[in-house]
């Protein structure tokens, strides 16, 4: 292994995003029992929240979990795990597309279907970092890592970035808003404090 692949993998950004997912889905919660989920400030953050969660999870799906397959060939549990955390990312598609009809009152009623959604994608968060993450410190390299998250950069771009990291800042504290922007490069930074969180604010996400 040479020097630039040795190292920590560091998971703040990884950390911060589901945090903001899990944000997000206590806004819904919040607003599905205050009568709020029609409001378009609402229906807003939950499409931003799809959004984010999409891109999030088909990176996964095509940079991150074919590396650590290809690390743990030949060990089945490890194997079962990368299968594991594909599943529960399709698992997630019925119970997205179920809020969506209660949202539009087609089917079901809105919080029992945001309950199903904020338990199982709980569950799968909780589950990748209390496992997934550690498998990956201990498999991949820092240069492996490198390659997930710049598939992740590509896949957002400029246009993407402007809108994801205000959005992971979004009502966090000083210390943990300080802790995220240290993982960014500098140029990202700059962008965010003069631009990206002023257009964020004006869209008013979750009201």
């Amino acid at each position: 292994m040479s020097a630039s692949e040795q190292g920590t993998i560091d998971f703040t950004v990884m950390y911060a995003t589901h945090n903001a997912f899990r944000r997000d889905l206590e806004r819904l919660r919040s607003a599905a029992a205050s009568g709020r989920a029609g409001e378009p400030s609402v229906k807003a953050g939950w499409e931003n929240f799809k959004t984010q969660l999409l891109i999030h999870h088909s990176v996964e799906d095509a940079e991150l979990w074919p590396r650590l397959r290809r690390a743990v060939e030949g060990k089945p549990r490890e194997l079962a795990l990368t299968d594991a955390m594909e599943a529960e990312h399709a698992d997630l598609d019925p119970l997205l597309a179920s809020v969506d009809a209660a949202l539009a009152g087609r089917a079901g009623t809105l919080a029992d279907q945001v309950e199903k959604l904020v338990a199982t994608l709980d569950d799968h968060l909780t589950h990748e970092e209390d496992t997934a993450l550690p498998l990956i410190q201990s498999m991949l390299t820092v240069a492996d890592w490198r390659g997930f998250t710049d598939g992740m950069r590509r896949r957002q771009g400029v246009k993407g970035a402007s809108v994801y990291v205000p959005w992971v800042l979004d009502g966090r504290p000083d210390t943990d808003r300080a802790t995220f922007l240290s993982a960014m490069p500098a140029p990202v930074r700059v962008l965010n404090r003069l631009f990206w969180e002023g257009g964020y604010r004006k869209r008013q996400l979750w009201g």
